[in-house]
């Protein structure tokens, strides 16, 4: 009798652990497949403000507060422009950044804020002052809202946004764009606010949201584009690739921008769940649950990525201090393929962020890869 309940014991306690490590492995993989749009990643700390002055902010010391060039900070019913560290006081704890502006909402002292690539809220007319028409694309799953930038030229830009944000991201190049007289139409796709749900109620990191990118598609050749350009950041540039290898509409795809582009799936899902303080031997759970959950497939990833099947000119802009999508999947793209794969580096710049980090140098590379496909 004591064998048998030792027994019994035994496997109890094998069973319960190998339920809590699914547990794990599920609330890990949540890190990517849930990720809210709108929302920071994991990887984004939260900083303190610590108080406000005439054109002035004054955040907790840490490494993302000291990174250069313009970001929005966020808080929960907030959102505020700041600009480079200013030679201000500072303390041993405390960075002061310039203050652009407020958005909405107020900064005060003890706010928990984060640094957002996103300097824009609201809509391209209220935000740019640019006319837009608001319009939804027959997707797969029901209709995307999507914002259209109206000009003359008949190639059209394409952006999609990626992990954490939301189609305002796509404003901060709007403006350029707009310059040079190139329609935009700005994509929201599925799982995002207003967007149909997808079934199972997951991120899938482009292996099914690629088809609404190539809805948009459909939809700016039907309004008039003769070729398009797909912009995309960190997912939303995943989706860019698959469509540009699966599209029926392919042909239509006169070039690829990849900003941040997450190239490998794996890597980007344990970056996020590693962020999410999981402990390195569970990181495999993680991965699996992924896996298992969204149907995700290394070897169709890698097979999207794949220089060889690349058929359009591509600009990748990307930089090592990414801590969600490594860097080193862009060199090897590039690498691969110098004659049509170019790869711009931005130091000092999070996931998604590589405009923010240094706007002009951001934009003449911009166009410099566009004016040939106008």
């Amino acid at each position: 009798m004591r064998t048998a309940k030792a027994t019994a014991t035994a496997l109890t306690a094998v069973l319960a652990a190998g339920t809590a490590s699914v547990a794990v492995g599920r609330f890990a993989s949540d890190a990517a497949l849930k990720a809210p749009a709108g929302r920071p990643l994991p990887t984004e700390p939260r900083l303190t403000v610590h108080g406000t002055a005439a054109g002035q902010v004054t955040l907790t010391r840490h490494l993302a507060a000291l990174r250069p060039g313009t970001y929005g900070l966020a808080g929960d019913g907030s959102h505020a422009v700041v600009g480079p560290v200013l030679e201000a006081p500072h303390t041993a704890d405390t960075v002061v950044r310039r203050l652009e502006r407020v958005t909405h909402g107020t900064l005060a002292a003890g706010d928990a804020v984060w640094l957002t690539p996103n300097l824009y809220v609201g809509n391209p007319g209220a935000a740019l002052g640019l006319d837009h028409a608001d319009v939804d694309v027959p997707g797969e799953l029901g209709p995307l809202p999507a914002w259209f930038v109206p000009s003359h030229r008949d190639t059209w830009v394409i952006a999609v946004h990626g992990l954490g944000t939301t189609r305002e991201h796509t404003m901060n190049v709007m403006g350029f764009l707009h310059a040079r007289r190139l329609p935009v139409l700005a994509l929201s796709y599925r799982g995002d606010l207003g967007a149909p749900r997808p079934p199972d109620g997951l991120n899938h990191l482009g292996e099914t949201e690629w088809r609404d990118v190539e809805a948009a598609i459909r939809y700016a050749v039907r309004y008039g584009a003769r070729r398009v350009v797909l912009l995309g950041w960190s997912t939303g540039a995943t989706m860019a690739l698959r469509a540009a290898e699966h599209s029926v509409d392919r042909d239509r795809i006169a070039g690829l921008v990849l900003d941040s582009p997450v190239l490998s799936w794996e890597a980007t899902l344990r970056a996020l769940a590693r962020a999410r303080h999981t402990p390195q031997p569970l990181l495999p759970l993680a991965v699996r649950a992924a896996q298992g959950r969204a149907g995700l497939h290394a070897d169709r990833i890698t097979e999207t990525a794949d220089p060889a099947r690349l058929q359009v000119p591509t600009l990748v802009i990307h930089g090592p201090d990414d801590e969600v999508a490594p860097w080193e999947f862009s060199r090897r793209l590039a690498r691969r393929r110098p004659g049509l794969v170019a790869l711009h580096t931005v130091a000092h710049a999070p996931h998604a962020a590589m405009w923010n980090a240094d706007p002009k140098e951001y934009e003449e590379r911009l166009r410099r890869f566009l004016t040939p496909l106008m």
